[in-house]
């Protein structure tokens, strides 16, 4: 059990009810996403677990994430994931406004062999491919970023470098991948929250595509 508390202004039953719920937020209208908690609880269910939460108004909040002890060999199934990868040379851009989740996809890559760039806000990220446009294989962005959405900025690269691949991820994909949605169908897609795992599978998959 990981136990994280406050002395803040505290959570009342209204806002308590919803606040695990995709795009819910009490900031005001562009100051927050809706989305923290959300991924969150996400990551915390995948792993299976769950969060109990005690607040009430002008008395803090108490958060408690379980999670079940799990004993297990991970290091052949690491050890074929690095051997599949191992003698890749791609160079990858990595677009994505949490500084948390960038550092973290950069990490998980670069024992592989890739070259990482990374940024944090999509218009950083176009001067830096400019820059690198004959280097970059894949572009790995968020889709909901400030500015432009990740598809708009996949839509700027391919007028500079047709031949760039990309894979979107998102913390949610409802009214992100449907009829309307910013993504079309078929397009490479990780929903976060997403294993170490499957991401270095999902990348060499979109690598290996012709």
């Amino acid at each position: 059990m990981i136990a994280v508390s406050d002395n803040g202004c505290g959570i009342d039953d209204e806002t308590m009810a919803r606040m695990f719920e995709p795009f819910f937020t009490t900031k005001k209208h562009g100051k927050g996403t809706g989305l923290g908690l959300s991924t969150v609880h996400g990551i915390v269910k995948q792993s299976g677990g769950f969060i109990r939460v005690k607040s009430q108004p002008g008395q803090g909040a108490v958060f408690r994430i379980y999670l079940p002890c799990v004993v297990r060999e991970v290091e052949e199934a690491n050890q074929a994931i690095k051997g599949s990868l191992a003698t890749r040379a791609e160079t990858i851009l990595v677009v994505e406004d949490d500084t948390g989740v960038r550092r973290i996809v950069c990490k998980l890559l670069s024992p592989y062999g890739f070259k990482i760039l990374e940024s944090g806000d999509p218009v950083t990220a176009l001067k830096l491919f400019e820059q690198h446009s004959d280097e970059v294989d894949l572009l790995i962005t968020d889709v909901i970023m400030p500015v432009m959405n990740g598809r708009q900025l996949y839509e700027q690269i391919v007028l500079i470098c047709p031949d760039t691949k990309v894979l979107y991820i998102s913390g949610y994909a409802d009214g992100v991948i449907d009829d309307g949605g910013i993504l079309a169908d078929g397009v490479n897609f990780l929903q976060k929250p997403f294993s170490p795992e499957a991401l270095t599978a999902k990348v060499k998959q979109v690598l290996d595509q012709c």
